[in-house]
């Protein structure tokens, strides 16, 4: 099942008190990037972000998902109702997120 474009501008909504949100159609899905770094993307209408170690401090609870089969984990995030909640998920695991690799 591909991701909705509804779902997606539900997503950039919750994420607009966030400066530099941009997306990338893909697959189906769309990758989230938050100032020039990936962050997660949608797939199949989840939020799904990179499990890197503030995502998980974060998100204590959260679930593992595969974004697609043969994908590596990630980390559902659940609470995608509360904007203040992704903003600070955002700005805690930007500085560990790796730049975007040269061409």
């Amino acid at each position: 099942m591909a991701s909705t474009k509804e779902y997606l501008q539900f997503i950039l909504e919750q994420l607009s008190d966030l400066k530099g949100i941009t997306y990338r159609a893909m697959m189906g899905g769309y990758i989230i990037y938050y100032r020039g770094k990936i962050v997660g993307g949608i797939y199949d209408n989840r939020f799904l972000v990179k499990p890197i170690k503030s995502a998980m401090d974060y998100m204590q609870n959260s679930a593992y998902e595969k974004p697609y089969d043969g994908a590596k984990q990630m980390l559902l995030v659940d609470n995608i109702d509360d904007k203040n909640y992704l903003t600070g998920l955002f700005n805690a695991m930007y500085d560990e997120l790796p730049g975007l690799k040269k061409k």
